[in-house]
């Protein structure tokens, strides 16, 4: 696996279940400064991916993750990233919930295992940026 460029980001994260028909909370992507908002829906749920600041207060949710940002953009043809890192978080006994985006990769960890994470990824030779946190 080539050596990959890792940030992590600033802020908490959260994780939250909507049911499937639900509308995506308003407010969601009204945020100009940069920070990670993911919405998936299938038939069964939304799931949304934001700042806990801006998480909706009544859902069910779970809190206190950090993001990991693999610098990109990554080209579609590259094979192996996320086995490479969630292999290298689960060998240090790290969970993730990873999501990709058209540019590249994003891993989330929960905020107690962000300095184990941290120290598998430069163990295992990736360049971990922790500068903004």
């Amino acid at each position: 696996m080539r050596r990959l460029a890792i940030d992590v980001k600033p802020g908490e994260y959260a994780v939250v279940r909507l049911d499937a028909a639900e509308p995506v909370p308003s407010g969601l992507f009204d945020r100009t400064d940069g920070v990670f908002v993911s919405v998936t829906r299938t038939g069964d749920e939304t799931s949304v991916v934001c700042p806990s600041d801006v998480a909706p207060a009544a859902a069910q949710a779970e809190r206190g993750w950090r993001l990991l940002t693999v610098r990109g953009p990554l080209a579609f043809t590259l094979t192996g990233i996320v086995a490479a890192l969630s292999n290298e978080l689960a060998a240090a006994g790290v969970a993730l919930f990873g999501i990709s985006t058209f540019d590249t990769d994003h891993l989330l960890v929960k905020a107690v295992d962000l300095d184990r994470a941290v120290d598998a990824l430069r163990g295992a030779g990736h360049e971990v940026d922790v500068s903004d946190v």
